[in-house]
């Protein structure tokens, strides 16, 4: 099983860990190691019972000074899932998935308590947002963990940040209560394919933050994941052209050139926050 692990973390990153003897729970490792994202999914309903489960596992997940600030919309009803998806023309997988969750940040039970008590929220600035965001971001990754566990395939959706006014809407979210992230799951119909990552030298630092040599890693990590993961088409090709060669770095400098999300810090102060 080490083996395994170690196997899956070198299709990963290009190199593992030096790694002699196998941990407890490697088996649990080398799964997590080898996870897929998961965009297409068998005709098969997934029990309501079950993603109640996965969502009490994830919500046992780690929480800043145990304020306990991320919630989950379970989206079942028709009209509610169609307005969603109607959200994200560019995720037509989204309609295939059998199940639909939107992961919200939730600071507006913590400010209640001071009302309910009579007391000033003296902390009114950026720290509660960015708090509020991490726990949401938290549960996110744990719901997906245990989700895996239990054999069902899952993708996330940044993409709902892009009208957070009609996602807050559609769901009745309240000041101080934004989307953070939504999530499509379903049982799998086929195993996935890795995605490779940047290598372990540029994203794990000893003792200090080091960039050495980090555009020759990047030029690197760009001719591995072409090797094994090209890129199925070029984005922006009558603005940049065709590229000869074409990783993840170009990919990533062309999907930034377009302005995107200017308009959440805007959303967000309309919720409450102050973010200075």
């Amino acid at each position: 099983m080490l083996e395994r692990l170690l196997t899956a973390l070198k299709a990963r990153f290009g190199s593992a860990p030096a790694l002699a003897e196998a941990p407890k729970g490697v088996d649990v490792l080398a799964d997590m190691a080898n996870r897929r994202v998961m965009r297409r999914y068998l005709d098969q309903p997934v029990d309501p019972a079950l993603v109640e489960t996965l969502c009490a596992v994830a919500l046992s997940a780690p929480s800043k000074s145990d304020l306990q600030q991320a919630d989950i919309v379970i989206v079942r009803g028709k009209d509610q899932r169609e307005k969603l998806e109607a959200l994200l023309p560019d995720n037509p997988w989204v309609k295939a998935a059998p199940v639909f969750l939107v992961f919200c940040a939730n600071n507006r039970r913590h400010r209640l308590l001071y009302g309910w008590r009579g007391q000033p929220f003296v902390n009114d600035h950026l720290d509660p947002f960015f708090n509020a965001s991490v726990d949401a971001g938290i549960v996110l990754a744990t719901f997906v963990a245990a989700a895996d566990r239990v054999g069902l395939g899952t993708c996330p959706i940044s993409a709902i940040r892009n009208h957070p006014g009609q996602v807050s809407d559609i769901l009745g979210l309240p000041d101080h209560v934004f989307p953070v992230a939504a999530l499509g799951m379903g049982w799998p119909s086929f195993a996935g394919v890795m995605s490779p990552r940047l290598g372990l030298d540029v994203t794990i630092h000893h003792d200090r933050y080091d960039e050495s040599g980090l555009q020759e890693k990047i030029a690197a990590y760009d001719r591995r994941r072409e090797a094994v993961q090209p890129y199925k088409t070029q984005r922006f090709a009558e603005r940049f052209g065709q590229s000869d060669s074409y990783g993840w770095s170009e990919d990533k400098v062309r999907q930034y050139s377009v302005p995107e999300r200017a308009g959440f810090g805007a959303f967000v102060r309309m919720k409450g926050f102050r973010l200075d």
